[in-house]
């Protein structure tokens, strides 16, 4: 029998709801959002604390996060459908609304998008990672049939059906889907022993902001210079852009051991003509992560199904992999939606057709980002003159740029 002073022994917890959403990053609260208005019960277990509120300050006051997403169409389409996108801070969202590529060498190619040339209003939208953030935390709050959990997920249990996860303590989760959202060392994957193609590219991005000298005018560039990896500025609010180098592993411990404006001297090399003398916003903040490419071999399994980076991660050059995580979301809430009536929200022949449905989109992606990775970074001088030379041709040949830019934007 218990003293009046001991510890009470806490009950466990058997919480039940349509989908599980494990994660606690964009995509996942974006799912989240977006079960909820399609009618489902969601539980979304978040395996880390939430992050503690930021004091309010004045947009033009507050610093520019490094970490930035160029969001296409499809991201717009479902973050407006989700009452996300009116609920950004409008003043720190920049339209693309032109994309320069340039080649390397003395005979650089180069090829240009517009968005006019597009017939859309801009190419993409360039959206802080932390104003995404908050906006989601946002609609979170008010979203009907969300619970969102704090917790470590332990064990993943399969019955005739449901899914059972187990977390650490003893609390479990029933449902009838679970939806791995937890980026690209995915617990959801491993529990389904799914295997995985992983390769590093012996590069890593290396992010930061600046403020620029002359107008950008909406216009993101971005470099292919063969033995320095891959530069590109992007398109802030106001006179400002955001960095983003996949460098080789080498020369990145060299940036992140020089100081911001050693980084912008180097990069006037590049950048000089076009947007003047470039001036670190935040001195302190450059930061940099791996480049890899990971293929898991399905993006289903029983009950499961995998979205994001827990589903494919692809080299950063053109800003997809976060455009791939929505298009998942929103192709997965439409597969289930469209189910015939007999058929549960976690039936194999449903998630079956979601996993057909992506492949296309995510294997070109994969396809065309590993492949121009491969060709660009190659340093001789037979393939600088073909590429250099394709990139020309591209430029001049108006059907295929329509094509590649219609994909771009998320339109199939």
């Amino acid at each position: 029998m218990n003293s009046p002073t001991s510890p009470t022994t806490r009950r466990c917890m058997h919480s039940h709801s349509d989908v599980c959403i494990v994660g606690n990053g964009a995509i996942a609260k974006t799912t989240a959002l977006a079960f909820a208005q399609a009618g489902q019960s969601v539980t979304l277990l978040s395996p880390v604390s939430p992050s503690a509120p930021t004091a309010a300050v004045k947009p033009v006051e507050a610093s520019w996060d490094v970490r930035v997403y160029a969001l296409n169409h499809t991201a717009h389409q479902l973050l407006s459908s989700l009452k996300v996108w009116g609920a950004l801070e409008a003043d720190r969202v920049a339209p693309v609304d032109a994309m320069l590529v340039n080649g390397d060498g003395a005979q650089a190619g180069g090829l240009g998008f517009d968005a006019y040339g597009a017939h859309v209003g801009s190419l993409a939208w360039i959206v802080e990672d932390r104003n995404l953030g908050q906006a989601l935390d946002a609609a979170l709050k008010f979203a009907p049939n969300v619970s969102v959990l704090q917790g470590r997920a332990s064990r993943l249990e399969w019955t005739n059906d449901s899914a059972i996860v187990h977390l650490d303590g003893g609390d479990t989760i029933t449902c009838a889907l679970v939806v791995g959202a937890d980026g690209a060392q995915s617990w959801v994957r491993g529990q389904c022993d799914i295997g995985l193609d992983y390769r590093s590219y012996g590069q890593r991005g290396v992010v930061s902001n600046f403020a620029c000298e002359k107008p950008h005018h909406g216009a993101a560039h971005q470099w292919f210079t063969g033995s320095e990896g891959i530069v590109a500025l992007l398109p802030l609010q106001g006179e400002r852009v955001s960095l983003v180098w996949s460098a080789p592993d080498a020369l990145a411990d060299t940036l992140m051991s020089e100081s911001a404006d050693a980084l912008a001297e180097r990069l006037a090399a590049y950048s000089h003509d076009k947007l003047g003398k470039l001036t670190p916003l935040q001195p302190e903040l450059v930061r940099a992560f791996p480049l890899t490419l990971m293929r898991p071999h399905a993006m289903v399994a029983p009950r499961v199904a995998l979205v994001g980076d827990a589903a494919h991660v692809v080299h950063p050059m053109a800003g997809h992999g976060m455009n791939l995580g929505f298009a998942d979301v929103a192709q997965l809430v439409k597969t289930i939606a469209e189910r015939e009536a007999h058929r549960g929200i976690g039936d194999e022949r449903v998630l079956a057709r979601y996993a057909r449905a992506r492949k296309e989109d995510v294997l070109l992606m994969q396809l065309a980002t590993d492949g121009l990775a491969r060709l660009f970074g190659a340093d001789l001088e037979p393939l600088r003159v073909v590429r250099n030379l394709g990139l020309n041709l591209l430029d001049k040949l108006p059907a295929l740029k329509r094509k590649m830019i219609s994909h771009a934007l998320g339109h199939h």
